[in-house]
């Protein structure tokens, strides 16, 4: 699918760069087309690896999706990373990120567009977990905001939902999405179209963009999503019929 339509694209499909000895990031979807858009990474780190880097000027959302290990921003207390954890970055830090020397450490990793600051005045990284966040419903389906307005980020959201099986309504938004699968499988209806989904897929879902995720499999559908500019997971717009 062309990025203008939405795109679809399978971790595994995409070479990873080199970042240090140990470390590999890949970019899997740009949703920017010339401009400053959403940017997500998906970053792996071997037991005991480490590296540096900057955030993007209006900062970074980032999730660790398995291992444990630490994130330090200079001259701030590092914060450290566990499964189903949220990190928000603060716009251009200097980080270092370190895996912890048991286990690979695999983060997903989303650049926010603006420019420099774009209304958050944070100095040190904040982290946030998955089971310390209020669930919340739309339909049959629950989701948990990580980090949005009112929790810390006013320039975007980032959540994770659980789909039961089944199909919800076709419908769309009115932000700039990407959606990553952490676990299940299933489909999703863009613009008309059907997309195998499984763990590693990622969707880029543009504003307006009529889509639903359909759970084919006897398990939970759990994803990972970041929007832009931030609102609530549910909100929807109206179409006609």
């Amino acid at each position: 699918m062309s990025q203008a339509r939405g795109a679809v694209v399978q971790v595994a499909d995409i070479g990873a760069d080199e970042l240090a000895a140990g470390v590999g990031a890949r970019t899997l979807l740009d949703t920017g087309a010339g401009e400053p858009g959403l940017v997500r990474r998906q970053i792996e780190l071997e037991p005991g690896a480490e590296f540096e880097g900057s955030a993007s000027s209006a900062g970074e959302l980032w999730f660790v999706i398995e291992g444990t290990g630490e994130f330090a921003v200079v001259g701030q207390p590092g914060v450290a990373l566990r499964q189903d954890r949220g990190v928000l970055v603060p716009p251009g830090s200097s980080y270092q990120v370190r895996a912890g020397d048991q286990d690979r450490l695999r983060l997903d990793a989303v650049s926010l567009p603006g420019p420099h600051g774009a209304g958050q005045d944070l100095n040190a990284p904040l982290s946030r977990d998955f089971s310390d966040c209020e669930i919340e419903t739309t339909g049959d389906r629950q989701f948990r905001v990580l980090f949005g307005p009112g929790r810390d980020c006013a320039v975007a959201t980032q959540f994770v939902g659980e789909i039961p099986p089944g199909r919800a309504p076709d419908h769309s938004h009115p932000y700039d999405e990407l959606v990553l699968i952490l676990r299940g499988r299933g489909l999703a209806h863009i613009g008309g179209a059907p997309h195998a989904l499984a763990a590693g897929t990622c969707l880029h879902l543009p504003p307006g963009l009529t889509h639903c995720l359909e759970n084919t499999g006897s398990e939970t559908l759990r994803v990972l999503g970041v929007f832009h500019p931030a609102d609530s997971p549910a909100a929807k717009l109206e179409h006609s019929q």
